[in-house]
Order: structure tokens, then sequence, then C-alpha cells
């Protein structure tokens, strides 16, 4: 494998889109929510793929679900957290969107990108530790449907900072945590990242290697945003040197 990684004292990688192809599932249970909340408050034109990328794609839930109701013209109380799922809340239709996510989940599954496991079977062989850092609240459902849970000894989910008070992405916070939690030294970590956001952490937070999956936010944007190296593939660093 590339020599950086084979002397890492961690690697630490982000989960959507980078281990897992999750962008599709969640794409899915937007497109099935507002379809289904839109039709019952009447509103029109209709969600399109469009919307998704607009307003939806790699924003916090409920914040997503204010920006596209905002491009719509609707206005709907706040409401909180604990509302329901059939609630006309940014909350309670937030939250519907989870439950359709994680059913759209359970129904279809999630296959793990080959290239992805083919870099964890490498890493695991040279016995260099590896962690998930992911934003997102799923990641233990994301990582059991794909069959990768039990790889991980270390996982810094959105759960996690919000119980630990951590700052989220482009916020370095959890991947500094996550190295702690391994015993890794930060600036000889590696950092594997699709978004912009995510660069951006690990650039912040010091660490020897920020390694950019171009998964559709394009090579030199993640390069711009600090990425020492750019693959189109996790695979693409299997066996090189």
């Amino acid at each position: 494998m590339h020599h950086l990684l084979a002397e890492a004292s961690a690697v630490l990688f982000d989960l959507d889109g980078v281990l897992t192809p999750t962008a599709r599932v969640h794409e899915c249970a937007w497109a099935r929510m507002f379809t289904e909340v839109f039709a019952e408050l009447g509103v029109t034109p209709p969600f399109t793929d469009a919307d998704y990328f607009e307003h939806l794609d790699g924003k916090p839930r409920y914040q997503a679900v204010a920006a596209l109701l905002s491009d719509r013209g609707v206005e709907l109380p706040w409401g909180s957290p604990q509302d329901a799922p059939d609630q006309h809340t940014v909350c309670g239709i937030g939250n519907r969107k989870n439950a359709l996510f994680l059913a759209v989940l359970t129904e279809e599954g999630v296959d793990p990108y080959p290239g992805s496991v083919a870099l964890l079977d490498e890493l695991q062989r040279a016995g260099v530790p590896v962690a998930v850092v992911s934003s997102s609240r799923n990641a233990l459902a994301v990582l059991t449907a794909a069959g990768l849970l039990s790889r991980f000894a270390v996982i810094v989910d959105g759960t996690y900072a919000i119980e630990h008070g951590l700052a989220g992405k482009p916020a370095p916070d959890t991947y500094l945590a996550a190295a702690k939690l391994l015993g890794a030294a930060p600036e000889r970590a590696v950092v594997v990242e699709d978004a912009i956001s995510g660069v951006a952490a690990g650039r912040a937070g010091s660490v020897g290697l920020v390694v950019g999956v171009d998964r559709g936010a394009g090579r030199a944007a993640l390069t711009a945003a600090g990425a020492d190296l750019v693959v189109a593939d996790l695979g693409e660093l299997v066996g090189a040197e």
C-alpha cells in the first residue's frame, strides 16, 4: 500500500461516500418523504432530483428541510427533535426522513465500495488502527447494514459528537477525538474524506496526510480544501507504493 498509509499511526475514515455509497439511500429517502409531504401540504412544483443536490445534500437534516421549504415559500414551525414523523414541523418532517432512511437501508441494504474493503483488509494485515469519523447519527446502522461494524473499535459519529460537545466538520474536533481514542499521534494520522468540509477538518487538525476520494466533489476542489492526495477509489491505494 502507499508508504504513508503503512507508516500511519491510524487511518480515520469518513463513512458516507468513503466506505459506503450511502448517498443513494439518503437521496431515495428524501425523495419519498418530500413527495409525500408536498402532496399532503399541496406544495408545488413537485420534488425533483435537482432539489436534492441544490438544497439537501450534505446538510444537517433539519437545516436541509428548512432550506427546501423556504425555496418553495412554505413556512412551518420549527418544532422540536421529539416531534412525531407525521407532524408538519421542520423537525417532524426531518424525523420522517430519518425513519424512511432507516427503512430503505433495511429493505435494500448497502454494499461497501469494494476498493474501500480491500484497503481495510490491507490495513488490518499491516496492523494499522482504523476508526470511522462521521457526522451521521445513523453510522452504526449503516456500518451494520454494510457488514463493516466489527472492523472498527472506534466510531466517532454524530451522536458521540453531541454527547461530548464536539464541534462538527469542518472543525477538526471529531477527527482529533478519534485519534486520541486510538492512542494515535494526530501528526502521523491519515484522514480519508470525500467532502470538502471533511478534507478541511483533516487539514485543520494538522494530521499527517489527508486523502480525498473524488465521488463528485472534484479533484481541484478537494485539493484546494487541503487534500494531499486525491483518488477516484480507495482501491488505487492497495498494493501501491
